[in-house]
């Protein structure tokens, strides 16, 4: 996984993708940090996130600034642990890119990383959990878009890395 970063009118903003719908894929429609499955080629699982990242949006990351690589998470996708690590690796571009979308993402979304870890966007949303409603909590985005699950438990570490006493005082967890 990628996490992106860039500076745009004097703030930091994170990228998202919205995966496209897919019959049978667990994270079908959700926000996300793009990447995904390293390949024999891969060095490396950095590797792996800049050349999926190239795949799923046709942004290239090798010349940008390599910041390092936040704890691995387990995926477990509305439900029970899957024996699949994620490893977020985090970049800061310049400028403003243009992206190419693959079929695997809809679209892309640059959210303000300062209202993220502050908690200003924090929200809740009812989801099936197993055949039951559930709520998540997570970050609601320009355009209704919903950050939840294993893209918000990095999103909060990422968060801790930057500052070890995060979260602020008002964190709903």
């Amino acid at each position: 996984m990628a996490v992106i970063l860039r500076e745009q009118k004097g703030q930091t903003e994170v990228l998202f993708i919205k995966r496209a719908e897919k019959a049978g894929d667990p994270w079908s429609g959700q926000m996300a940090f793009p990447g995904g499955h390293r390949e024999g080629a891969d060095a490396d699982l950095k590797a792996a996130a800049i050349r999926e990242t190239l795949e799923e949006i046709g942004l290239d990351l090798a010349a940008s600034e390599y910041l390092g690589a936040l704890d691995h998470h387990y995926a477990a996708p509305r439900g029970p642990r899957l024996d699949m690590l994620i490893a977020p690796h985090v970049f800061v571009l310049e400028g403003d890119p243009s992206f190419k979308l693959n079929y695997e993402v809809a679209e892309v979304v640059w959210a303000p990383l300062e209202s993220l870890a502050a908690n200003g966007l924090h929200d809740t949303e009812t989801l099936p959990m197993a055949g039951k409603p559930t709520v998540f909590n997570g970050y609601r985005l320009a355009g209704g878009h919903f950050v939840w699950g294993l893209t918000y438990r990095m999103l909060k570490d990422f968060f801790l890395t930057l500052n070890p006493d995060w979260p602020p005082p008002a964190e709903v967890s």
